[in-house]
């Protein structure tokens, strides 16, 4: 899946796999045939049923009461900011086997007199610095009155930011890693693009370690949460998390439903879908999206690269300026080209905020009506966090690790995708190809997955206010439906609106609602639609 773009400060998942992040989007029931068989062309039938995330035990077990009881030496990092360093077991099956220390970090609540708690933040991802977001997020996501009663707090997730990030190939291989082909052509295409998964997955394995990808899943981090949780002296966690950040806290809710404060989860992950579903409606999703920006393109400016014949033209268009880059690449001012893998992740990149339409558009017209490709290429260089000096951030690392640890694969083999890649080119004619080759990486990582799809009810737990946005590209609003439906007790807040993610300035009615939570613990009624 795809993360969120630096810009909007939030990350997502995208299953894009050599953007080396991840999410997914609505693409619609498995067609059938009229004798209601699924159809040769790749269809895929319904997810099967996930298992139930039974919940741990309320009692802390002898052998991790020291990690509970430890007493963190925190010291100033900047910014109102205290930073230390958190101990856990690298494994809790085995606590003796090892430790894991992870960056963590607070500012205390402006008006202490008046403190609810500490109010934990993850961005999504997986793969980003919880610690870095909130460090630079938080001034500007929540109002003053929030500040005031909570102490900001954050954990870097195991295995990224400063939490022993996983490293895998250096910026010139990053280089070439993304601009290999991901919509293979022809056999020679196809084994290029199998070689550069399992050159990744390699250099991952060496360079990390597999005792530590082994060991950087999402219900290892929500262990850690509720470690950190009773460190900082708080009986509850309270925590806003978005995309993937959805998926972690409802996991930690499933676990520790007694520990459960006021949760917030936005741009919502459903933990009950296997990766073939997931990255099949993410491809959906941003189909959608893209839709939505070519509805306003081609309908609002004259000057329109895509045209002025409404949606279905402008995906013609997009298409084949897909096509014409894939046989020729663009210049764009410097050594690198923009290909189609380039081209293809800039779009998609913004995509995740409507406020990087004018940046599309300016880029798609320079691109097609002028032959240069800078403008793309920068949106692509923003999505896979490629620096000035071509060097990459870590995420890029991150994503895939956590996703592939998390989860089978989605297919394991071309002979398996071919069964495939007719659904996802249904759900998305623009993106589908891509991401159904991206469901490969998976097949080709060193350790084998440790978890499953898993149905959370968090039984007894408070209020969970699940937020969804209904042309979300990154993560489909029919997942945050479906997250709300299977909390036990779950509140579902709706944006009519577009982009990756709600709360935080693009809806007033659901700051308004979200903040109320967060402050009298009172919840919105359950289905309130907010534009």
């Amino acid at each position: 899946m795809m993360r969120a773009p630096r810009k909007t400060a939030l990350t997502l998942c995208v299953a894009t796999a050599l953007l080396a992040t991840a999410c997914t989007s609505r693409g619609g029931p498995p067609l059938e045939s009229d004798d209601g068989s699924s159809e040769a062309t790749g269809t895929v039938e319904p997810p099967p049923d996930a298992p139930p995330l039974e919940p741990l035990p309320a009692e802390i077990p002898a052998e991790l009461q020291p990690y509970y009881e430890q007493e963190l030496s925190w010291s100033d990092c900047g910014g109102g900011y205290e930073c230390g360093t958190l101990t856990v077991p690298l494994d809790y099956a085995n606590p003796g086997g090892g430790d894991i220390d992870l960056r963590v970090t607070r500012s205390a609540a402006t008006n202490p007199d008046q403190r609810i708690g500490a109010l934990l933040m993850n961005p999504g991802g997986p793969g980003a610095s919880a610690v870095d977001f909130t460090q630079s997020s938080a001034e500007y996501i929540f109002p003053s009155e929030v500040l005031a009663r909570y102490d900001m707090a954050a954990i870097d997730p195991r295995g990224t930011g400063g939490s022993q990030p996983v490293e895998c190939l250096d910026g010139p291989a990053m280089d070439e890693y993304t601009l290999t082909d991901r919509t293979p052509d022809d056999e020679a295409e196809e084994e290029q693009l199998l070689a550069a998964f399992d050159e990744f997955a390699t250099a991952c394995a060496e360079n990390s370690g597999e005792d530590l990808l082994s060991h950087i899943s999402t219900i290892e981090t929500a262990r850690d949460m509720d470690v950190f949780r009773a460190v900082l002296g708080d009986d509850q966690l309270h925590y806003l998390g978005f995309s993937y950040g959805t998926k972690l806290g409802a996991v930690y809710a499933g676990l520790y439903p007694q520990n459960v404060g006021r949760l917030v989860l936005d741009a919502a992950v459903d933990p009950r879908l296997p990766t073939l579903y997931t990255d099949r409606e993410q491809s959906g999703g941003f189909e959608t999206a893209f839709r939505s920006f070519a509805e306003d393109c081609t309908s609002s400016f004259p000057d329109c690269p895509l045209g002025s014949e409404g949606a279905d033209d402008a995906s013609n268009r997009l298409s084949a300026f897909f096509e014409q880059v894939d046989a020729e690449p663009l210049p764009t001012g410097e050594d690198r080209q923009l290909t189609e893998s380039l081209a293809t992740t800039g779009v998609a990149n913004a995509l995740y905020a409507e406020f990087l339409w004018p940046d599309l558009r300016q880029a798609l017209s320079a691109a097609i009506n002028d032959g240069d490709g800078a403008g793309l290429l920068s949106l692509a260089d923003d999505y896979n966090e490629r620096g000035p000096d071509g060097s990459y951030g870590s995420s890029n690392f991150a994503f895939p690790a956590i996703s592939c640890l998390d989860s089978p694969a989605g297919n394991a083999d071309v002979a398996e995708l071919e069964t495939t890649i007719g659904s996802f080119e249904d759900a998305s004619p623009t993106f589908g190809r891509d991401f159904a080759w991206a469901t490969l990486l998976c097949a080709a990582w060193p350790v084998e997955p440790t978890g499953e799809p898993v149905s959370i009810a968090a039984e007894g737990a408070a209020d969970i206010l699940v937020v969804g946005t209904l042309r979300d590209p990154a993560t489909p609003y029919a997942w945050a439906e479906g997250l709300a439906d299977q909390l036990s007790s779950g509140i579902l807040l709706s944006y009519d609106g577009d982009g990756h993610g709600a709360y935080g300035g693009n809806s007033p009615c659901v700051d308004s609602a979200v903040n109320r939570y967060l402050l009298e613990n009172i919840s919105p009624e359950d289905g309130t639609t907010c534009s």
